[in-house]
Parts: C-alpha cells; sequence; structure tokens
C-alpha cells in the first residue's frame, strides 16, 4: 500500500504532442462537446415535456441521452482543457474517481440499450401483451436494474486499478485515465488482473453484444410478414437502434476483448465511444422519427411562445 502512495498524480500524454494539431482538436472537440449538451439536452426536454414520456421506448431514450450526457462529461471537458494546457496533470484520486464514473455511466449505457431492445422485441414479437409486460413499473425497475448493473461493473473496476502499487513513473498513454493504461504504470506482475478486467469489462461487452444482435435478427425475422407500412415503420425504428449498438460496442470490444495490452490505435477507438457516439445519438434516433420531430417542434412553440400550426 506504501508503494501506491509514490504516485500522487498522472501525467495524461494526450492525443498528441504537436501543438497545432493540439488547438485543431481543441476547436473541434469543443464543438463536438457543445453539440453534444445541445442534442441530448434537446432530446430529453423533447421527451419529458410531451406525452412521448408515457411510451416505454421514448422513456428508455430519454434516460440514454442522460447518461450519455454524463458519460462523455466525465472524459471530455478534461480532455479540451489539456489540450491548451502546457502538462496534462490529474491528481491520483481524481484519476480513480474518473475512472470509475466513466465505467457507471458506460455501464448504465449498455444496460439501457439492452432495455430499448427489449421494449422492441416486446413490440414486436409480442404486441398483444405489450402494455402489459412494458408496464411503467416494469420500466422503472428495468432503470433501477441498469443502475445497479452499472455501480457493480464501475466498482469492479475501480476496485482492481485503486489496489495496485504505482511506484512510477506516472505517464499515462492515453487522453483519460482507464484500466488497460493503468495496468502498464503498475509495479506488479498484473496478468491475472488483465483477465479480470477482460471478464468484467470484454466478456460483458461481447456477450450483451451478441443479445442485442440476436435479439434485432429475431424482430427483423419476425417483421418479415407485416403488412408494407408496418414493416417500414419497424425497420426505420429497429435501424436506429442497431446503428447505435454497433457505433457504441465496435471500438469498445476492439479495446476491451484482447488480452491487457494497449495500442496506440486505441485512443482514436475510445473517441467513439466517448465522444462520437453520444454526439450522433440525438441525431440517428430524431432525423427518421416523425413522433420526435412533432415534439421539438412542440417544444419549440412553447419556448418561443408561437401557436403549433398543423
Amino acid at each position: 500500500m506504501e508503494n501506491r502512495n509514490n504516485v500522487t498524480e498522472f501525467i495524461l500524454l494526450g492525443l498528441s504532442e504537436k501543438k497545432e494539431i493540439e488547438a485543431l482538436c481543441f476547436l473541434l472537440f469543443l464543438l463536438c462537446y457543445i453539440a453534444i449538451l445541445m442534442g441530448n439536452l434537446l432530446v430529453m426536454m423533447s421527451i419529458t415535456c410531451s406525452q412521448l414520456i408515457k411510451q416505454p421506448m421514448y422513456f428508455f431514450l430519454s434516460y440514454l441521452s442522460l447518461s450519455d450526457l454524463c458519460y462523455t462529461s466525465t472524459v471530455t471537458p478534461k480532455l479540451i482543457i489539456d489540450l491548451l494546457a502546457v502538462k496534462k496533470m490529474i491528481s491520483y484520486n481524481g484519476c480513480m474517481t474518473q475512472l470509475f464514473t466513466m465505467h457507471f455511466f458506460g455501464g448504465i449505457e449498455v444496460f439501457i440499450l439492452t432495455g430499448m431492445a427489449y421494449d422492441r422485441y416486446v413490440a414486436v414479437c409480442k404486441p398483444l401483451h405489450y402494455t402489459v409486460i412494458m408496464s411503467r413499473q416494469r420500466c422503472g425497475a428495468m432503470m433501477a436494474a441498469s443502475c445497479a448493473g452499472g455501480f457493480l461493473h464501475s466498482f469492479g473496476q475501480f476496485i482492481l486499478a485503486i489496489f495496485l502499487p504505482y511506484c512510477g513513473p506516472n505517464e499515462i498513454d492515453h487522453y483519460f485515465c482507464d484500466v488497460y493504461p493503468l495496468l502498464k504504470l503498475a509495479c506488479t506482475d498484473t496478468s491475472r488482473i488483465g483477465l479480470l478486467v477482460i471478464a468484467n469489462s470484454g466478456l460483458m461487452g461481447l456477450v450483451t453484444f451478441v443479445v442485442l444482435l440476436i435479439s434485432y435478427a429475431v424482430i427483423l425475422y419476425t417483421i418479415r410478414s407485416y403488412p408494407a407500412d408496418e414493416r417500414r415503420k419497424a425497420l426505420s425504428t429497429c435501424s436506429s437502434h442497431i446503428t447505435v449498438v454497433v457505433l457504441f460496442f465496435a471500438p469498445l470490444l476492439f479495446i476491451y476483448i484482447r488480452p491487457a495490452t494497449t495500442l496506440p490505435e486505441d485512443k482514436v477507438f475510445a473517441l467513439f465511444y466517448t465522444i462520437i457516439a453520444p454526439m450522433l445519438n440525438p441525431l440517428i434516433y430524431t432525423l427518421r422519427n416523425t413522433e420526435m420531430k412533432n415534439a421539438m417542434k412542440k417544444l419549440w412553440c412553447r419556448i418561443t411562445g408561437r401557436k403549433e400550426v398543423n
């Protein structure tokens, strides 16, 4: 335990050492973060201020936007500030806090996406029992379970990292604190801990991803016999969900499913699930969704005081 106290802060090496690239990235990620804030807040407000909140799909979507907002806020503001900093420092406690909160909200997002897939499965495969199965109490219980699952996942990662002895060096080759980069700094054998990280993050993500793909495959198979209009609507909804799932899980699995090693490409792939996915999710879920567009129009009319035009 004393060895760990030899390191009181870490140096984040960031995305690049070139100042020109960092200045460009600062502007780019600042705009991305503003888009994330505006897009996800707009989705949340449009749903909560309309009747859509009573529908399970939009109930989960509002919480997905909230988790996206919280998830990216654990990493992106620090990244933006560090891009202009001479030294990218983070305290030991700050590093462990960032690791815990990032995996907490990331875990919640994984389970929310699972809940949304289950909602679509029930809606398509068991339409007559949909209102009974997806009751408000059931949806609330699923959200509570998502939070509990996210906590257990992040607590596992946190425990693995906090009990490692860090004797130096203290340079993290990443733009945020994560388990794999920290394993490289530990002055002990981390092979067994690496396997635990794979089990906690990699296998959990892989199993969830496979289950999601199977559920959507069943949905797509079921809607083959639907009338053209209903089939088109179901396909539109499912395609949005599948796009979000692939966008989030593909880079996640690339990093966490392999043995405990870090690659230069990890930083680029991490950008997908920490910044790009939270930014694109509001667009993916609203571009072809008439109900969301109408809810946003009503919200705009309410804010500006204009009368709704049918």
